[in-house]
């Protein structure tokens, strides 16, 4: 078997670009998947290598189906899946949430990464020889959550038991299913970390940050282990963030 192949969604930008750029100068063949075919090309000409472009949207059923699907017809398998593609709503008071913006999240962060999860779990589980690995990201918020953040926190809250099951029922046909939780990467999206986040007391204060390398660095020894081993959580985070007795 040749190179190992690897499916990144939400690839387009921040930490999905950082991954797949790393996998792929790491040998992996790798497709990168997101909305926008733009962003995707311009990942993919920092990857170099061998990067096929699937643009979708991971809310889309069909959608998600063609990109596994033409990810294993390119490269008649799929070893790595890192479910990446998530969103958010801006900061509501849970009492002042607008229902379609706690659906537009849950439709990303949560069946999205479902449906992305069950369509790589099918592939791996036809393919021969059978078993890959999948990496959901799910965030500090996993664990604990920020005021004004109801959507996010419960969707990566349920993405937690979400990987757990798909750890568990991937233990009969070789799949392994891990989870990493990034605390105040360096991206665009961290950018307000440093102007001011609102904290467990409601004060705002900037927080520290991080370097996205360091996460495709943690991704890369996920991906990297043999699949009779596990990272089911690890949590990557700037050293000195509030999180670890926050609030």
């Amino acid at each position: 078997m040749g190179s190992k192949v690897a499916l990144v969604t939400g690839a387009g930008s921040g930490i999905g670009r950082a991954v797949a750029v790393a996998l792929a100068r790491a040998g992996y063949q790798v497709a990168v998947a997101g909305r926008r075919a733009a962003p995707l090309e311009e990942t993919a000409a920092a990857a170099g290598g061998q990067v096929l472009v699937v643009p979708a949207d991971v809310t889309d059923e069909v959608a998600v189906r063609n990109m596994v699907a033409r990810t294993v017809e390119r490269w008649g398998r799929l070893d790595l899946v890192f479910n990446n593609a998530g969103t958010a709503a801006p900061p509501a008071p849970v009492d002042e949430l607008p229902v379609e913006a706690w659906r537009r999240v849950i439709d990303t962060n949560l069946t999205g990464v479902f449906l992305v999860a069950q369509a790589a779990f099918r592939a791996m589980k036809a393919q021969q020889p059978q078993g890959g690995r999948i990496i959901n990201n799910g965030s500090i918020a996993a664990a604990t959550p920020r005021p004004h953040m109801a959507a996010y926190t419960a969707s990566k809250h349920a993405v937690t038991g979400l990987t757990k099951t798909i750890a568990l029922e991937g233990r009969r046909c070789n799949i392994a299913c891990g989870q990493i939780d990034i605390g105040n990467v360096q991206t665009n999206l961290g950018i307000a970390m440093q102007s001011g986040t609102l904290q467990a007391d409601f004060t705002l204060k900037p927080e520290p940050t991080f370097d996205v390398q360091h996460v495709a660095e943690a991704v890369l020894y996920m991906a990297g282990l043999p699949l009779s081993a596990n990272v089911l959580n690890m949590t990557v985070m700037a050293t000195t963030m509030p999180f670890v007795g926050r609030g």
